[in-house]
């Protein structure tokens, strides 16, 4: 009988922690849920349905024309492959030179290292908002060098190009600081070992950290892509500092369904084009991203 009871607990304790946390997902789902099915029906039937359940089911009058109405009010292929390159570049570049940053933070040691690991960490008090003014004034008056043809030309300004949208966000406090908290987790004989092989730091880094190191660089993707003011959810800055249609994230385009006669059938379904894609990138990288999260609590 005492085996029996003992038996029998370990089930009721699952129970009771994943109903919550069942309960809980389906509460954040529901925008996503919701969303999508407004973004099959008209109008009406979306404000119809909106005192019953049946606002979060594709039921009604659905049908796929809010998506064929996206590519009528905006070129919306333009926008998103202005996104996608803007995002690469911004992400790519910044692994690169993140990842690099903390590891010259966390495992060389050089005079005024904690100092300068302590003003980028000081940065992040500073939310976007609060600097993106003298940003736009520094942005507007630095030079850079064009092409006439073959020939290269000094220009003064980054206003409406793509290095507007990428240069200024390869390099991130906050991955930084991932970076180097993940880094110093790493056993300390891993260089020595390398040095015994004579491996200077370029080598070490390339060929023993980056290999271990892909939870973290999973992780720093994921915000990246997510978060960056430059990269899939951009909105501002492009705003303010890109006018050409031609070279607008697909952030920006949301706004061309409030002018005139908005319908909100077709913003649901604008929306859900450019949000699914992150939902499935972010359960693809989930595991590696609560590692790598995990893993920069970690200090010697």
């Amino acid at each position: 009988m005492t085996t029996t009871a003992l038996k029998h607990p370990a089930p009721a304790r699952r129970l009771w922690v994943y109903l919550p946390m069942t309960i809980l997902a389906g509460f954040f789902l529901f925008p996503i849920v919701f969303m999508v099915a407004a973004s099959l029906k008209t109008d009406h039937q979306i404000f119809a349905d909106m005192d019953s359940l049946r606002a979060f089911l594709p039921v009604g009058d659905v049908s796929f024309a809010n998506y064929a109405a996206v590519f009528d009010r905006v070129p919306f292929w333009r926008f998103l492959g202005n996104t996608l390159f803007v995002t690469f570049m911004v992400t790519a570049l910044g692994l690169v030179v993140n990842s690099m940053c903390g590891y010259a933070l966390a495992r060389m040691k050089w005079k005024g290292r904690g100092l300068v690991f302590g003003f980028i960490i000081a940065t992040l008090i500073l939310p976007f908002d609060t600097t993106i003014v003298p940003m736009v004034y520094l942005v507007a008056n630095l030079p850079w060098i064009g092409f006439d043809g073959f020939r290269p030309v000094l220009e003064i300004g980054w206003l409406n190009s793509y290095h507007v949208q990428i240069v200024p966000f390869i390099v991130n406090a906050f991955t930084i600081f991932l970076f180097a908290q993940y880094f110093k987790s790493l056993p300390k004989g891993l260089e020595e070992a390398a040095a015994m092989d004579g491996a200077g730091w370029l080598r070490t880094y390339w060929r023993i950290i980056v290999p271990l190191s892909k939870p973290v660089f999973a992780t720093v993707t994921i915000l990246m892509v997510v978060t960056s003011p430059a990269t899939w959810n951009a909105y501002l800055w492009p705003l303010m500092t890109v006018q050409s249609e031609e070279l607008r994230p697909v952030m920006v385009g949301v706004q061309y369904f409030f002018q005139l006669d908005t319908s909100w059938g077709e913003v649901m379904a604008y929306i859900s084009m450019i949000t699914i894609p992150m939902v499935a990138v972010f359960i693809a990288f989930q595991r590696s991203f609560i590692q790598s999260i995990a893993g920069a609590g970690m200090k010697d």
